[in-house]
């Protein structure tokens, strides 16, 4: 079942107003310090907060992350990276002090009520390939009980300012290519001057070291992730996306799963469940089997490392295709409700521009294919191909270096300020 929706969290966010005005009495009292920065990631520590603040480490900052669970701080501590409660009143004084902050998903990341007035760097969560921000209408979806009242329309114009107004705090929002910076422009509303082309510091990872050294760390992880599960086994990760709150329609039925495992038998694969993080559809077979195993964000928060060493890509919508094609990995992409997700949602450009026109519509087809791609080696190579033309569409940068490049706009954005900051 779903466990968000942009309905409830905008009705959540309407509601907040009155703390989003005392924070920003807070933000002009408090004068920001020269030096502090603030790191927060909703899916914990890891993704390009992770990359960025290894890159600023030896930097001259104050810095702290700011989390939201045990785990989190636990998972920090590990790191020897200091941490602070976000939603604490002393995670929101660092917020309102700091004169960086560094969030992947949006400013709830860190104390969401102090951000306004510091240099705020986006570092987003994946090369959009839905609709995403101002460009989708999903964005501003209105509560239920208001949708089809006179009140939806003045809402939604509410709703339309509010994220306007948020994304004019942008100063550094990441780019893998020029392709891609396009998209982040619309979606966030910021100018080109905000979107540098220094790739994705979230990325790093794929490219830093050698093939095999990253196939041999990343199987290792998996392994840690499932540990039932034999060490030379193929493994096949399915990764659905977020369906905005409904339904996941690509649950398999009861003859589908049959199907499914039947071929991972054939040649000894695992298929590795990643459900969003924000709705988990019910991948469960209807019978026991170690050939289907749950890699939640519970097990793995940042699953990006991981995927070197998976065998095979099996996705949706997901801006973990375009990861994948870095490694690059043969995918699969299996979309069930694509016409009415392009209409719910939209797409930059078309589907079939990344996933081609042989996507399957159903867990049969997709086992079918799936059976052809761990069995033939031509056709794993043919996908590979397709990976490798996809990666040097969306990646202008392959060299573990993006959050080096970050780190330095960063930096020389901050430089720039200086001289009308006015703070201490």
């Amino acid at each position: 079942m779903a466990s968000f929706s942009f309905g409830a969290g905008n009705a959540r966010k309407l509601a907040a107003i009155p703390l989003y005005a005392a924070g920003r009495l807070l933000t002009l009292m408090v004068p920001r310090s020269r030096d502090e920065w603030v790191f927060g990631c909703a899916v914990g520590i890891g993704d390009g907060a992770l990359a960025l603040w290894e890159a600023a480490s030896t930097g001259p900052h104050r810095a702290v992350w700011l989390v939201a669970s045990e785990r989190e701080a636990r998972d920090a501590a590990a790191r020897g990276i200091p941490t602070v409660r976000k939603n604490s009143w002393q995670g929101l004084w660092r917020t309102a002090r700091a004169r960086v902050v560094v969030v992947t998903h949006g400013f709830g990341d860190v104390n969401r009520y102090a951000v306004t007035g510091a240099f705020v760097v986006q570092l987003w969560h994946g090369i959009p390939l839905k609709r995403i921000g101002v460009d989708s209408p999903e964005t501003l979806r209105v509560p239920r009980l208001v949708a089809r009242t006179p009140l939806a329309a003045p809402l939604r114009g509410l709703l339309r300012t509010m994220y306007r107004a948020a994304a004019r705090r942008i100063r550094v929002l990441p780019a893998a290519s020029h392709l891609v910076r396009g998209r982040l422009e619309s979606a966030f509303a910021v100018p080109d001057t905000a979107v540098p082309v220094t790739g994705e510091p979230r990325v790093d990872v794929l490219s830093q070291g050698t093939p095999d050294d990253r196939r041999v760390t990343a199987r290792a992880a998996i392994g840690h992730a499932v540990p039932r599960v034999d060490p030379s086994t193929r493994y096949v990760l399915y990764a659905p996306t977020w369906r905005d709150g409904a339904a996941d329609p690509a649950v398999p039925t009861d003859d589908e799963w049959t199907r499914i495992v039947e071929v991972l038998t054939r040649h000894d694969a695992t298929l590795l469940v990643r459900s969003h993080p924000l709705g988990a559809g019910e991948y469960a077979p209807p019978f026991a089997t170690d050939r289907v195993q749950m890699l939640g964000s519970d097990l793995v928060a940042d699953v990006t490392p991981l995927l070197p060493g998976v065998d095979a890509l099996v996705t949706d919508y997901s801006s973990l295709a375009f990861d994948a094609a870095l490694v690059p990995l043969p995918t699969l992409f299996l979309a069930p409700d694509v016409e009415d997700y392009g209409r719910r949602r939209g797409f930059y450009g078309t589907y079939s521009a990344v996933a081609g026109d042989d996507w399957a519509r159903d867990w049969t087809q997709t086992a079918a294919q799936l059976d052809v791609l761990l069995g033939d080696a031509a056709e794993r190579e043919r996908r590979i191909a397709r990976a490798r033309d996809l990666s040097a569409r969306v990646h202008a940068h392959r060299d573990g270096r993006n959050a080096e490049r970050v780190y330095r706009a960063i930096l020389a954005g901050t430089a720039a300020d200086r001289p009308r900051e006015g703070t201490r």
